[in-house]
């Protein structure tokens, strides 16, 4: 059984650093790689780390365990890989990246370790289309939701010929040690969560929008009344990352059949290209549907962004 004493998380966005701090949570040594920086060389992972420890609510039970996360980046720290027992993809929604990435792990990783991705979208079959048949066998999706902490769903999509000891060794450690409540996925473009999730979130914010309503009333009314988060749509929206949210409409938009019934929200609302137009991304930018007073470092209020 594997005991997953190290762990790697290739990816230092949202999802990627929610992860990484979760881990952190169970006293996992966790290395934290991205690109490399143009001005120190761990400047992107390390800014992960310091928005991690700033966290409202905090993704951290005890500010302590910040020190089991190791920043590096895919340059220089990529051997970090050799001895973990465990690495996860949790990079952009493009397949020719995540190909890409996969070839480089299958050189450097160990034989006893398992890989895994926290895709929201793709299919496995597509990911693992280009893989050595080793490699398939110790590959899975495991989907965390943000933000990972709090969020107790965990779905697992596994290939057809995979190492049953390994995942059971990993179901173990993602429910008694992370907490996690598994859920067993099919093959399918968004599994079960994003498949049923995204099409509502795209159908409100589609009829918030085209409606005028303003964005705090759309929050408020698909909140808490309808059993969902208080973040409502617009923000969960900033709260994925408006950006991300693009890539996974744009992979549904690939996966999906013409006659699909997303298909008809699929496309992004011209109010959110506006938004990204002028950089604005969500939390983990200069904001988004809504932008955040700062004072001194900290997160005072926040208020709708005007219609751009």
């Amino acid at each position: 059984m594997t005991a997953f004493k190290k762990i790697v998380v290739i990816g230092a966005g949202t999802m990627g650093s929610g992860i990484a701090a979760h881990l952190a949570n169970s006293k996992r040594d966790v290395v934290l790689l991205d690109l490399k920086g143009k001005g120190s060389p761990n400047e992107i992972s390390e800014r992960a780390i310091d928005i991690i420890k700033k966290s409202d609510p905090p993704l951290l039970v005890e500010k302590s365990r910040l020190e089991y996360i190791k920043p590096g980046n895919l340059t220089d720290d990529f051997d970090q890989i050799k001895d973990a027992d465990w690495i996860i993809e949790a990079v952009v929604e493009r397949i020719d990246i995540k190909h890409q990435l996969y070839a480089q792990i299958d050189k450097v990783r160990n034989s006893s370790s398992i890989v895994s991705s926290n895709t929201s979208t793709i299919p496995l079959s597509v990911l693992t289309s280009e893989m050595s048949e080793t490699m398939k066998s110790d590959f899975c999706i495991t989907h965390f939701f943000n933000p990972v902490r709090f969020m107790r769903l965990l779905e697992i999509v596994e290939t057809p010929g995979v190492n049953a000891v390994k995942m059971s060794s990993l179901r173990d450690f993602c429910k008694n040690e992370l907490g996690k409540g598994i859920v067993n996925c099919n093959d399918t473009p968004g599994f079960i969560g994003n498949r049923i999730g995204v099409y509502a979130m795209q159908v409100a914010m589609y009829e918030a929008l085209d409606r005028g309503l303003p964005v705090e009333i759309a929050d408020a009314l698909f909140g808490r009344p309808l059993g969902i988060p208080k973040t409502g749509v617009f923000g969960l929206y900033d709260l994925i990352g408006i950006d991300l949210m693009k890539d996974v409409l744009a992979s549904f938009k690939k996966e999906l059949q013409p006659e699909d019934p997303f298909m008809e929200v699929v496309k992004p609302h011209p109010v959110v290209e506006a938004l990204l137009e002028k950089g604005y991304t969500g939390n983990k930018g200069p904001g988004g549907f809504y932008e955040t007073k700062v004072v001194d470092g900290d997160e005072m209020s926040k208020r709708s962004r005007p219609r751009i």
